[in-house]
């Protein structure tokens, strides 16, 4: 049986994407037969923004993903940080740089997942998700939401949560905030759950 492989895609400027991002790639290759890949998307700051806003440094195990570099996966999961309650301009940005893959219509029918990070509760946690479905629908991509497949997870009501019936998701509060062990568990979750429709769909 050929390997199904899964590209997770992010942005994160100062982590928390990539904390989940990282929980999501544990869940995808817990998967027999997998190969789950992290790739982040180009920087569109220069460094001296970069410099002023006190960002860490870019991993260095994680390589930077150019549009063409899609067509190798079966299925993604792209995560992003909120901007004003769609997803962060430099995730646009690559979206908007995959104009020759949807002229051929070359990702659809491929699965994919979203996850994200938010401020707080009026920060888009489902608007952020909501608006960047239209990036996969234009694609004809399948977008494959995490339902209340979570179990009671979802229904957690004595801890602050991030995420819904979209995907996983965490807050960041003022940055300071990090990744939760129940935001985690549901970012391993999502990995696994769109990870295992991607490979019934290639096999």
């Amino acid at each position: 049986m050929a390997t199904t492989k899964i590209y997770i895609v992010y942005y994160s400027l100062y982590g928390h994407v990539e904390t989940m991002a990282r929980e999501v790639q544990r869940g995808a290759n817990s998967v027999t037969g997998v190969e789950a890949t992290l790739w982040q998307v180009p920087e569109t700051l220069s460094s001296v923004i970069l410099q002023k806003m006190k960002v860490p440094p870019k991993p260095n195990d994680v390589p930077v993903i150019s549009p063409d570099q899609l067509l190798e996966a079966d299925g993604f999961l792209f995560g992003f940080p909120s901007r004003f309650g769609v997803m962060a301009a430099q995730c646009k940005a690559f979206f908007d740089a995959t104009d020759k893959l949807w002229a051929s219509q070359a990702l659809a029918g491929k699965p994919a997942g979203i996850f994200w990070s938010t401020g707080f509760h009026g920060g888009g946690q489902e608007l952020t998700a909501l608006t960047a479905v239209t990036q996969l629908a234009h694609h004809g991509m399948l977008f494959v939401p995490l339902g209340y497949t979570f179990g009671s997870g979802m229904f957690e009501m004595n801890e602050v949560k991030g995420g819904s019936s979209y995907g996983a998701g965490t807050y960041a509060a003022d940055g300071t905030r990090q990744p939760t062990e129940l935001e985690l568990q549901q970012a391993f979750h999502q990995g696994k759950y769109v990870t295992e429709i991607a490979k019934k769909l290639k096999n």
